[in-house]
């Protein structure tokens, strides 16, 4: 298969992946699920249209790239910061090293290789694991406690 069917599919799996663990974590997770699933699908929608520009904007498409990291943590950050939710913790971690990655490769001017697209799949599709596992989390703890509270 060449590269361009491989990032293709890539770029599909974590597609499906994104929308269903946002799917889910708007669905059945709580308000740090919510919050979270919006964040991320809104940065996923607005580096999508981004990709829409024409050429002459690549550019500039690293630094904003950094730049919707960076607000990405900072707001994953603040839910982290209302809620205290463990998932948050993972999903903050892995936000870190993705931003990291971006800088890297944005300060030494290196192109995109095999290395980044490795890092940054394990780093998006955990980011998503975390997310998930969160909404898994607070839908059992409020199916639990529904049993617990009394007969009305």
């Amino acid at each position: 298969m060449s590269d361009v069917i491989i990032h293709l599919l890539f770029w599909a799996l974590f597609l499906v992946l994104m929308l269903s663990a946002c799917g889910f974590a708007l669905w059945k997770g709580g308000p740090a699920e919510r919050l979270g699933a919006m964040l991320i699908l809104g940065f996923a929608l607005l580096w999508e249209l981004g990709r829409l520009l024409p050429s002459s904007f690549s550019t500039f498409m690293p630094i904003a790239q950094l730049v919707g990291d960076g607000l990405t943590a900072v707001g994953l950050l603040a839910i982290a910061v209302r809620y205290a939710s463990l998932w948050l913790g993972g999903a903050l971690m892995f936000q870190a090293a993705q931003f990291s990655l971006h800088s890297f490769y944005l300060v030494t001017g290196r192109d995109v290789d095999a290395l980044h697209r490795l890092i940054n799949n394990v780093n998006l599709y955990a980011i998503l694991i975390c997310l998930t596992a969160g909404a898994i989390v607070s839908w059992r703890a409020r199916v639990k406690d529904a049993s617990k509270a009394p007969a009305a």
